[in-house]
């Protein structure tokens, strides 16, 4: 028996999207919590044990926890690491470090998901332009979160806002291959997957409700990675550094909205 692929990318009421609201707002107050308090001398556990505090206090629950059995209530890529870092007190930052932390909460049964990357210190150039990059097509991304549109004129709208901050900053960026964004709603990965690259005017159409995690992740060289022992530590195959930044996005009437607002 043959199934039909859905003709839309599962959307929620606007009484829905205040809910997951509430949830990615306790996410962004979390990630600006680590951002502030990430020094070099401290161990990424010591990260995870801060948002963690910040999302119990706003009686949600860590939604990464335990999750497939993954230890963290975030994920502490540093450097070459891509995403799903393991949180460790053996992995110590330094001055120059660039880490992108994810996280993600549960607030009512909603779940919100997002994540940003920064530098221990001063960056070097190079990481800088990189997280810049991978922000701007993050953004770029964001835009296309339009009614009518399919599901890979968001993929297509991510690639070629890669392009255009390659463009800007005078270097390439890879684009890490297999990886992607996800729906979410009342589960933290649902359908549809998001590639980060891909041809436009594919896949089920956005309508006014539908949800997505948008995450692209750039690297300095390669797009090839490796997963570690740990089963979960994705790594470049080159050793170059990486970015990843997240937001949980909604399609309204009125234009994208961020779902995952982060505290000034």
């Amino acid at each position: 028996m043959g199934f039909r692929k859905p003709k839309a990318v599962p959307f929620r009421s606007a009484g829905e999207l205040d809910a997951m609201e509430a949830a990615g707002a306790v996410v962004g107050a979390a990630l600006v919590a680590v951002r502030a308090a990430a020094t070099a001398g401290m161990s990424t556990l010591d990260l995870d044990e801060i948002a963690e505090s910040v999302i119990r206090e706003a009686g949600a629950v860590p939604s990464f926890k335990g999750y497939h059995g993954f230890p963290g209530s975030i994920c502490s890529s540093v450097n070459e690491v891509v995403v799903h870092g393991i949180p460790s007190k053996d992995v110590v930052l330094e001055q120059g470090d660039l880490v992108s932390i994810d996280c993600g909460a549960i607030l009512d049964g909603w779940h919100g998901d997002s994540a940003w990357t920064f530098g221990i210190g001063e960056l070097s150039a190079a990481d800088a332009e990189l997280s810049e990059a991978t922000r701007l097509s993050m953004e770029a991304g964001i835009a296309a979160m339009v009614p009518g549109n399919r599901l890979t004129d968001v993929s297509h709208a991510i690639e070629n806002g890669t392009y255009a901050a390659a463009a800007k900053f005078g270097r390439e960026f890879g684009i890490v291959a297999g990886y992607g964004g996800h729906g979410i709603g009342r589960e933290m990965h649902m359908d549809p997957f998001l590639p980060n690259e891909g041809k436009p005017n594919r896949g089920p159409r956005l309508v006014v409700g539908s949800t997505l995690a948008i995450e692209p992740m750039l690297t300095l060289g390669t797009a090839d990675t490796t997963v570690l022992e740990d089963d979960w530590t994705v790594v470049t195959d080159d050793g170059s550094r990486s970015a990843h930044w997240e937001h949980t996005v909604a399609v309204t009437e009125d234009g994208p909205r961020i779902l995952t607002p982060r505290p000034a």
